[in-house]
């Protein structure tokens, strides 16, 4: 146990576990091995904790199947739903330091996690919550018998987070697997892992049974890689960039068929049509490509704006999405915070000398502030096939271009290989619809940009991946669906002659 001091937030204290959890127990990593933490916006340590390699792995399974084979097997759904509730009980009365640790790790806003990421995750916490007794089969008629179906638990399952949004999507897993019935491994960012300590503690204050939810903090390359290609691992949900979603799916492939889902890049499009309420767009539009320096893979990177409305809106855009504060994400003046990494950093910058270099035209930014902050930036005029118009940049820069037909910005808008979420901006309900059903991605909002609800599923298509989080939907990619027939013949001489 470290105890962290938070300078910038009234000098709050709060304590750390430094292990694994594995078990119900915090434990130091078999080996030894350990990786530490900092601050993003400052560059100063934070903690030193456990970093697992593959015998953590194992440990952590043979706790989950020893739960699944005893406690956890005995545990009605409706325990399962208290112990939901319970750990919703716990965030909500813990709020500040889960908020506070996000913040400082990762780099995000405080008031961001407070009144979003939290809160978000106590919704999902007790939607699920309410979903545990009710996940239910079907009774079916077939010739000479009955059959019904049962939806049953994977087994041992596990989850890989990124480090964008730790806590709320680490929930968007948690709450459904554990509802279902599954137990659960999930492996951290390790760029900002104390978020997960904190919930490992909440775990064990609310009653789960040991080795139900294990939470190992470690490197991609070594505890990543060996949840991946674990033989008793029967289901990996994984949210991040597409290339380490495609090496998930070649791990599964090579060892044991996980069910593999995923949730990928984004290279969202907004669309600004002329009969839009312009207020409400540039709002949505702006705050849809600086929210946590556009580390959103739902970023709304490619906005189409009618021509008509072109210049108006770019210049006003500008002036909107240019205003920014950078500073310690602690401080309730800070409207921008840092880059998660400096190699994120270097990357966005790569970029914007791609877009610099490119005829499109610079609105304003481009730049590298002290630290690890990079300026909002927007280009007009980007061209279909320039690269920051292409390809997913995953930082605060804007690609803005020209449209005249509501057929040519669905091209525009579906002429993209990902297709997680968009957004639509018009008054015309014919036209809304008409977009949103031909738009090519898992989410379409209209009128905002980036909502996020319990019980409305989350995911995409194309490169964005498959699977989704959230909804009822998510309860299938966390169950199996078991079919037993029952045959009411009197005789053998009735049954029928083709069989299995």
């Amino acid at each position: 146990m470290t105890t962290i001091t938070i300078r910038g937030a009234g000098d709050l204290a709060f304590p750390v576990h430094s292990g694994l959890f594995i078990n119900n127990q915090f434990v130091p990593a078999i080996s030894g091995e350990t990786l530490d933490t900092t601050n993003p916006a400052t560059g100063n340590h934070l903690a030193t904790l456990a970093a697992a390699q593959k015998d953590d792995v194992d440990a952590a399974v043979e706790a989950a199947q020893s739960a699944l084979r005893s406690t956890w097997k005995t545990t009605s759904p409706p325990g399962r739903g208290q112990l939901l509730h319970k750990l919703a009980d716990l965030f909500e009365r813990d709020a500040v330091e889960l908020a506070t640790l996000e913040a400082v790790d990762a780099g995000i806003l405080l008031a961001d996690s407070t009144h979003l990421h939290v809160p978000q995750a106590i919704e999902v916490l007790k939607y699920y919550a309410g979903w545990a007794d009710k996940i239910d089969g079907q009774a079916l008629e077939i010739p000479n018998g009955m059959a019904f179906t049962r939806r049953q638990p994977i087994g041992v399952c596990a989850a890989i987070v990124p480090w964008n949004a730790p806590l709320m999507i680490t929930i968007w897993k948690l709450a459904p697997a554990i509802a279902a019935g599954n137990a659960l491994i999930i492996k951290p960012p390790e760029l900002c892992p104390l978020y997960a300590q904190k919930l490992a503690a909440l775990v064990l204050e609310a009653g789960f049974p040991p080795g139900v939810v294990n939470i190992l903090n470690g490197y991609g390359h070594q505890a990543g890689q060996a949840i991946a290609e674990h033989m008793s691992i029967r289901k990996l949900s994984f949210t991040g960039s597409s290339p380490t979603g495609r090496l998930l799916l070649k791990a599964s492939a090579n060892t044991n068929f996980k069910k593999v889902t995923l949730e990928l890049g984004g290279k969202g499009p907004s669309i600004v049509f002329p009969d839009a309420d312009i207020e409400n767009a540039l709002f949505w539009t702006t705050l849809g490509i600086t929210a946590n320096n556009g580390q959103i893979c739902a970023a709304g990177s490619r906005i189409y704006v009618h021509s008509s409305i072109y210049n108006d809106f770019v210049k006003e855009f500008s002036k909107r999405s240019a205003r920014a504060v950078h500073g310690d994400p602690l401080l309730p003046d800070t409207t921008k915070g840092p880059i998660i990494s400096s190699a994120q950093h270097a990357k966005i910058l790569s970029y914007i000398k791609e877009g610099k270099s490119s005829s499109a035209r610079l609105l304003h930014g481009g730049d590298s502030l002290d630290g690890n902050f990079v300026a909002n930036t927007a280009f007009a005029d980007v061209g279909d096939n320039d690269t920051i118009m292409k390809e997913e940049i995953f930082g605060p820069v804007a690609a803005i271009a020209k449209f005249e037909t509501e057929s040519e910005v669905v091209g525009k808008a579906n002429d993209s290989e990902y297709g997680l979420s968009a957004a639509i901006f018009t008054n015309d309900v014919n036209r809304a619809h008409r977009v949103a059903a031909a738009i090519e991605t898992g989410q379409v909002t209209v009128n905002s940009w980036g909502t996020l609800n319990a019980n409305t599923p989350f995911g995409g298509v194309k490169q964005s991946g498959f699977g989704r989080d959230m909804g009822v939907e998510a309860l299938d990619e966390w169950t199996t669906t078991k079919v037993v027939k029952f045959n009411i013949l009197h005789t053998q001489n009735d049954a029928p002659s083709s069989r299995l």
